[in-house]
């Protein structure tokens, strides 16, 4: 079994959080609703690669991570008949600006209150960590309450 991890953050503007809307599998009629992820690149740090890859998929640069979150997800998925196992650690950003530019990877974006973005992530997983978010925020962060 091949092994696969990357770098995703849950995306909030105000009180909005950013989803994405992934191209179609091969097989499959819909892409799934999710959050920004990404690879590594030689020599990068996590925050280097979710930053570079937020810029990438969404054209957002004015953007920073809040502190103290991190969590993460594991899945698994066959790519030509071969099965993967998928890690992700995901961060918590803070959008400055709403404009987004989505990459060849996505079909649409949507930003939504958070439960109505609770509704329309795809999986029980982002479901998951979209309440872990939503707690940290109401925890931590006197804006977000």
């Amino acid at each position: 079994m091949m092994r696969d991890f990357s770098i995703g953050a849950i995306v909030v503007y105000d009180d909005l959080f950013l989803l994405l809307k992934y191209k179609s599998e091969s097989g499959s009629k819909h892409g799934h609703w999710g959050f920004v992820k990404g690879h590594k690149e030689k020599g990068e740090s996590d925050e280097e690669t979710i930053l570079r890859e937020l810029e990438e998929e969404t054209g957002i640069v004015d953007a920073s991570i809040i502190p103290g979150f991190e969590d993460g997800i594991q899945y698994y998925f066959k790519l030509h008949d071969e099965l993967i196992q998928k890690k992700v650690k995901f961060y918590l950003i803070e959008a400055h600006e709403k404009e987004v530019q989505i990459s060849y990877e996505h079909e649409d974006y949507i930003w939504l209150p958070y439960q109505k973005a609770l509704k329309k992530v795809t999986f029980n997983n982002a479901r998951r960590l979209l309440k872990k978010a939503k707690l940290f925020m109401r925890s931590t962060l006197k804006s977000y309450v």
